[in-house]
């Protein structure tokens, strides 16, 4: 049987989320919420089924309490008195400054690649881009190596192929990554971005041993992020375009369905490959896979255990999408 509800435990969470929307803005988590109001997660949503509906009460709380002030000390008082609440500075947004560094070092490294000559490239690469070949057929290169000689493994996750490739790497970091550092934390966040990067070139290696072409690029370490997006936010609404023909078509996708049909297609591609190598177009599949399952691991290792009554609300912070469309 359901406890009774309380109605000073309805007020306790009103006030705390009023106190911390003050704080945080409208994407304040509702685990803050329920941690200010001396309650657990799972208890907030026994009074308000979703974030959503607490919202929509607090707001009807605040435009009550506006209207009695009113009528009790007059309009000129109330208007004095939001003129003042609109002087106060709100708390310094989190500046995402991890993901955005990472984004400058890719943009940064490949405005210096394109300064190369066709040559110049073409050493840069043999020395920074990852050959799997080097390390597993000891008869097409010098077997005997120094540890710098195993940089490749993190040095290819700055490099990039062309102008689509960065942007697109880039644009995803950019979406998924700020939501990700805001649970971890800045430096948690890039120890996680240099592992999930590392594991996913160890694995595309693992898989193409023979292969002398150079893998380049952040797609396994992004590929990490989005596990990790996934295991934060399951069930925030990712917008996602279909070009049918010349129309592009926009759908609204839980953020598990986006990451379960993007590994998917991974998967597909990379089986394909095996079966029929170059059928891949030359895109390091096995990177992608190996950074995704890493960083579904390492969400699970670096965040506390979600409670039982974990609620039904998607948002646990500021994910890059929200319920009605892209933040």
């Amino acid at each position: 049987m359901a406890r009774p509800r309380s109605d000073d435990k309805h007020k306790a969470i009103i006030d705390a989320a009023t106190r911390v929307i003050v704080a945080q803005g409208l994407s304040a988590p509702t685990a803050t919420i329920a941690r200010e109001a001396g309650i657990s997660n799972g208890s907030l949503f026994t009074y308000f089924e979703t974030k959503v509906d607490l919202l929509n009460q607090l707001f009807f709380e605040l435009k009550a309490g506006m209207a009695a002030a009113a009528l009790l000390v007059g309009p000129s008082l109330v208007s004095e008195s939001l003129a003042r609440a609109m002087e106060l500075r709100r708390p310094n947004v989190p500046l995402r400054a991890a993901t955005w560094a990472l984004i400058a070092a890719n943009c940064v490294i490949f405005l210096f690649q394109l300064s190369l000559s066709p040559s110049e490239l073409d050493l840069f690469l043999d020395r920074y881009a990852l050959i799997p070949a080097r390390y597993f057929d000891a008869g097409g290169f010098d077997s005997a190596m120094s540890a710098t000689d195993y940089l490749p493994f993190v040095s290819n996750m700055f490099l990039h192929g062309g102008w689509l490739h960065l942007i697109l790497n880039m644009w995803t970091l950019w979406l998924f990554g700020r939501a990700v550092e805001d649970q971890l934390g800045s430096l948690p966040y890039l120890a996680f971005y240099f592992a999930c990067g590392l594991l996913a070139s160890i694995t595309h290696a693992a898989f193409n041993p023979t292969s002398t072409v150079p893998a380049l690029g952040a797609s396994g370490a992004i590929a990490g992020v989005l596990g990790c997006y996934l295991r934060l936010f399951p069930f925030s609404r990712i917008v996602v375009m279909v070009p049918i023909l010349f129309l592009p078509l926009f759908f609204e996708v839980p953020g598990i369905v986006f990451a379960g049909l993007w590994f998917l297609m991974q998967v597909l591609q990379a089986t394909a490959e095996w079966f029929a190598p170059f059928a891949g177009g030359g895109v390091a599949w096995w990177a992608h896979i190996g950074g995704f399952i890493a960083g579904v691991i390492f969400a699970g290792l670096l965040l506390p255990p979600r409670r039982r009554d974990w609620p039904r609300d998607a948002d646990r912070g500021i994910p890059g999408f929200v319920l009605s469309g892209t933040a």
